[in-house]
């Protein structure tokens, strides 16, 4: 397949729509990826780079997790969570400067200089925080030097030179994963503050450099692989952990509740605009897997057959309204079959009393 020529019509004649739109967020990046480039002479063809991701994202090449845990907010909350993160001083934990900290003596140090700068920046709310905790993780099975290896250059990369860091490596989960502390003060006073644009670069950026160092590894949103709904929060998902009902639980299936006993169907233009969105990724999965079905190249045809399987895949679109809808489908259905097997017991028994008085 030529990829420097004019763009093809589909078999409905209009241009290819750009494959990019599959896997793109919702939000506006900071800088724009070289997957998200169009080639100038082909504008409705896949560069080799959108064809690498399409590739990984088919695949299914494992996702990394970049994630905020929280902000410490003051220095004994600070102290703590240094301690957590070394295991009170016994795992060493690497700086900004690349220097390696080891024992409390070393977090000592950190903490009190952190603190001192804190106490000297004029312009810091009372509530500020003092640093940012994010963890850099990889499924069960990842090669844990390189995941450490990777959440260095990130944070080089990220923070380098403008904010003071210091990062742990943990062994003892099956996923391995680095906790990476950054300072809220940057060198020239900037205090960071990132957004949902920000920690999908991260995530692109932390999965590109696993990648140089021979893992594969992705940063797709979640509707690129056809799930919709969110991952619940950690404080709900412990709630449940605990046979705790959250209250965000609870709202939503008395609301559901009221509209199925009430025989009425609340309109929420939300889910049409999920099912419309997934619609249009999986028809662009398929027209891109027809383009390359007719290239008449043996690669091509491999990749659109594995592009074909992996929208057969993709789940149902199923949001948290859906679930809680079927989930009490289900509880009334094995409600209306427990009444009927009692009544059924009922007959045999009455049957059998009629038959001891005969």
């Amino acid at each position: 397949m030529s990829r420097r020529s004019s763009p093809r019509p589909n078999a409905l004649g209009s241009e290819l729509p750009p494959i990019s739109y599959v896997w793109e967020t919702p939000i506006r990046r900071p800088r724009r990826p070289e997957w998200d480039i169009p080639d100038p002479a082909a504008p409705g063809r896949l560069t080799p780079a959108m064809r690498a991701k399409l590739e990984r994202i088919v695949r299914r090449a494992p996702e990394v997790m970049v994630k905020i845990t929280g902000r410490t907010k003051g220095v004994a909350h600070l102290k703590s969570h240094l301690a957590y993160i070394t295991r009170n001083g016994e795992l060493d934990a690497e700086t900004e400067q690349g220097a390696t900290m080891t024992g409390r003596a070393g977090l000592k140090d950190l903490q009190q200089r952190w603190e001192d700068d804190s106490v000297l920046d004029n312009r810091r709310r009372r509530d500020a925080s003092l640093s940012i905790n994010i963890i850099l993780s990889m499924p069960a099975g990842t090669d844990a030097v390189a995941v450490k290896d990777s959440a260095r250059a990130f944070a080089i990369e990220t923070f380098g030179d403008k904010y003071d860091y210091i990062f742990v490596q943990h062994l003892d989960d099956k996923h391995p994963h680095v906790h990476l502390t950054v300072r809220s003060l940057s060198h020239d006073g900037k205090r960071l503050n990132p957004r949902k644009a920000d920690l999908q670069a991260w995530r692109e950026r932390f999965a590109g450099e696993l990648r140089l160092r021979g893992i594969a590894a992705e940063a797709t949103p979640r509707r690129t692989r056809g799930r919709v709904r969110k991952a619940d929060r950690g404080a709900v998902l412990a709630m449940r952990k605990r046979k705790i009902t959250p209250e965000v639980d609870r709202l939503a299936r008395k609301e559901v509740l009221s509209e199925v006993r009430g025989g009425r169907a609340a309109k929420h233009p939300w889910n049409e605009q999920i099912k419309s969105r997934q619609d249009a990724i999986r028809r662009r999965y398929i027209d891109y897997a027809a383009e390359l079905e007719r290239s008449g190249v043996a690669e091509d045809r491999v990749l659109a057959r594995q592009i074909r399987q992996f929208v057969n895949d993709m789940p149902a679109v199923e949001t948290r309204r859906h679930a809680l809808m079927n989930e009490i489908a289900e509880l009334a259905q094995g409600r209306r079959h427990n009444v009927g097997r009692g009544v059924d017991a009922d007959r045999r028994g009455h049957k059998r009393d009629d038959e001891r008085t005969r």
